[in-house]
């Protein structure tokens, strides 16, 4: 049996939201948080977020060809959301990177039974279409807002600076 998490019954109903869209959010929102003075390497976010530097590569390609963030290259160059960060949604940065939602079976096509939809079909796939408009209206600008996030990006600024250079 799952664990309780706000409330609800953790691993009740298998959401398939990989690594690859929770990472891409962090590290967007990590880069919203630190990109008022100028390009963000992808190396400090890498360390700030404990996420690989080659898979942030991959992520922020993906990111870049959707129109999410701009890239300097160069001395001092890096990455820095491309657009005002309330018009950038959780649910955009996940499909940036080739992901999505889904709490059916079947990744919504109706193929969740051996003769087709299975009789919670349309239970699932409003589950998926609540958690959709949830994603739609949660901006990274609404995410910075939260006092938790400001603490939690506070502490890994401290230490980032308490880590000696490689």
């Amino acid at each position: 049996m799952g664990k309780f998490c706000h409330g609800f019954l953790q691993n009740a109903v298998t959401m398939k939201l990989t690594t690859k869209g929770r990472y891409a959010v962090t590290a967007m929102l990590d880069l919203s948080l630190h990109g008022d003075s100028g390009p963000v390497s992808l190396a400090d976010i890498s360390t700030r977020q404990e996420i690989s530097l080659s898979y942030l590569e991959q992520l922020f390609s993906k990111l870049r060809r959707k129109g999410l963030v701009n890239s300097t290259r160069g001395p001092g160059g890096g990455y820095r959301i491309a657009r005002d960060l309330h018009l950038v949604s959780v649910s955009e940065i996940i499909g940036a990177v080739n992901e999505s939602v889904d709490a059916t079976q079947c990744a919504g096509k109706e193929n969740c039974h051996s003769h087709g939809r299975c009789l919670t079909h349309d239970l699932w796939e409003g589950l998926s279409a609540q958690i959709e408009d949830f994603l739609s209206s949660v901006s990274l600008q609404d995410m910075i807002d939260q006092q938790r996030v400001q603490s939690t990006s506070l502490r890994q600024d401290r230490i980032l600076v308490q880590r000696p250079s490689v």
